[in-house]
């Protein structure tokens, strides 16, 4: 079990459930059978419209979607999938990284979910990774990737960690302060209700602490991508993901890991693929 207690997971599951009943349009929210184990997605937008799938970031839910599936799901049938080990409803394991896992366990989504041929991606941190590594293993399923602060690209920053053994045990002051020497600065517009959530979630669940793999030139080449990473970011070496795709990379100078609302300009771009 990845959260400190049985308590901690129910509070935050409680909470989860109630933020999710303020999904801002109409949706369908279910537990998909996988071989990994169950998975939690919420669908929502046209049941004829292109299928467009979010994978969110490390230690968090589809609630990081909430601000963008307003606008998304006009054009789009978009699935926000809680990832496996995290704080959402899908099952608590953790699918080894370096193998075919994560790409098995979304065959299994995508399937369950009815989805047949390709689809358009959007991922965050964790998520963009686990999106590109789908990508690279399944050629043609999909056909369009936005990527957010996304792991994989730019070296993942070693040391960040240490500040917590000084601050977590100062309570929800120490807690804000690691957030903000983790991921760098947070956005002026992050709602409160979001959070809130967040620190309860920093509070009771264990995140990943670990070096995720590294993705080639060769193997990124290939693919169809739109980078947004933060100029600020203490996660991740943003300049080296500009670097390595700068076509492909749109660097915010001021942001952190946490971007601000990318919900017009991700659009746009999967908008170009019609």
């Amino acid at each position: 079990m990845y959260f400190k207690s049985a308590a901690g997971r129910d509070a935050v599951h409680e909470q989860y459930r109630a933020l999710l009943a303020q999904w801002p349009v109409p949706n369908e929210q279910r537990l998909v059978p996988t071989g990994a184990g169950d998975t939690f997605v919420v669908s929502c937008g046209p049941a004829d419209a292109p299928p467009l799938v979010l994978l969110h970031g490390s230690a968090s839910t589809s609630l990081d979607w909430i601000d963008d599936i307003s606008a998304w799901s006009v054009h789009y049938r978009v699935h926000a999938v809680d990832l496996l080990g995290d704080p959402g409803l899908s099952a608590e394991v953790r699918p080894e990284l370096d193998s075919d896992d994560h790409a098995v366990w979304l065959d299994d989504v995508l399937e369950g979910l009815g989805i047949q041929g390709s689809v358009l991606m959007v991922g965050s941190s964790l998520g963009g990774w686990i999106g590109t590594d789908y990508a690279i293993r399944r050629p043609g399923k999909v056909r369009k990737l936005a990527l957010l602060s996304p792991s994989g690209i730019g070296r993942q920053k070693s040391l960040i960690y240490l500040p917590a053994i000084f601050l977590l045990p100062w309570g929800r002051w120490g807690v804000l302060q690691t957030m903000r020497l983790v991921a760098g600065p947070l956005p002026a517009e992050r709602r409160r209700d979001t959070g809130e959530f967040a620190l309860l979630v920093h509070k009771h669940f264990q995140p990943r602490r670990v070096q995720l793999p590294i993705f080639t030139d060769d193997q990124l080449s290939k693919l169809d991508l739109m980078v947004i990473v933060g100029g600020r970011d203490r996660m991740l070496d943003s300049q080296e993901t500009a670097r390595r795709l700068p076509n492909a990379t749109v660097v915010l100078p001021n942001a952190g890991h946490v971007l601000p609302s990318q919900t017009d300009h991700v659009l746009n771009w999967l908008l170009e693929d019609r």
